[in-house]
């Protein structure tokens, strides 16, 4: 039986600046005696911004699937706050508890407008028709507007998602997440394809995220990352190879040798 949420809300604890809010811990997941995770340990703190990078296969979308309950592993723990054990919940109960990911393909709703489109997303009840004939609450609105301001598109609020740019359409994805408040939010190349002035803005929304939310990164664009890098953590075959800071990071020989293949 899954935990029930107020249950897992009680165990979130009381988060604040500083404290752990996730713990990967000795995670191993093998795919047909592939390791995609082997032994992945580490941990993000409330109110950070981490980035992670990786080659292609060194497992950063696999932790991502462990961490929102798409696939569970083999053995290790993954804990949420104090004492949640995302292991034992399933998605729904994952994004309920307050961890929210975001795909490099976003998903919106193309046949709404931009407001309706954070205004689905905030309802309480999911349920398509009672969701889209309610009445928005007072603090939900205000919601809405805050977060319009935030992802920069407040003066495209009644316009069809439909003609929003690639980089907008991003940043509606993450207006989307962001006005159902997650505690930790997980981003998938959020910059993939976008022009360099939608990169810049892009890195100026999740930087403001941070603080008030936790916020992980993955991301292949190092310039991109470089640019909003605090703590870079270095993933590869499913571990962690080194962690630190972006000069840290950039003059680690394993790091050289390993993913910029010098």
């Amino acid at each position: 039986m899954l935990p029930l949420y107020h249950e897992n809300e009680k165990n979130v604890g009381d988060l604040k600046q500083g404290s752990r809010i996730l713990l990967v811990d000795g995670v191993t997941l093998s795919f047909d005696g592939f390791k995609a995770l082997n032994n992945l340990s580490f941990s993000i703190d409330y109110g950070e911004l981490r980035c992670i990078i990786g080659a292609n296969g060194a497992g950063k979308s696999t932790m991502m699937d462990v961490v929102t309950g798409k696939t569970k592993p083999d053995s290790g723990e993954v804990i949420f706050g104090q004492a949640v054990n995302l292991l034992q919940m399933d998605e729904p109960a994952i994004a309920e508890v307050g961890i929210g990911r975001k795909f490099q393909k976003p998903t919106i709703f193309s046949g709404h407008t931009v407001f309706e489109n954070l205004e689905l997303a905030i309802k309480d009840d999911k349920r398509f028709f009672k969701t889209l004939f309610a009445n928005l609450k007072g603090e939900q609105r205000d919601k809405i507007e805050e977060t319009l301001e935030l992802i920069g598109l407040q003066e495209l609020s009644k316009k069809s998602a439909s003609i929003l740019s690639h980089g907008q359409k991003q940043w509606l994805e993450i207006g989307m997440l962001l006005v159902q408040d997650p505690k930790l939010l997980l981003v998938d190349e959020p910059v993939a394809g976008m022009t360099p002035s939608e990169v810049e803005k892009t890195g100026e929304i999740l930087t403001s995220l941070s603080g008030n939310h936790s916020v992980v990164v993955v991301e292949h664009d190092m310039e991109f990352i470089r640019s909003i890098a605090k703590k870079v953590t270095v993933l590869h075959e499913g571990s962690v190879l080194a962690e630190g800071n972006m000069k840290d990071i950039q003059e680690n020989e394993k790091v050289r040798h390993v993913y910029l293949g010098e």
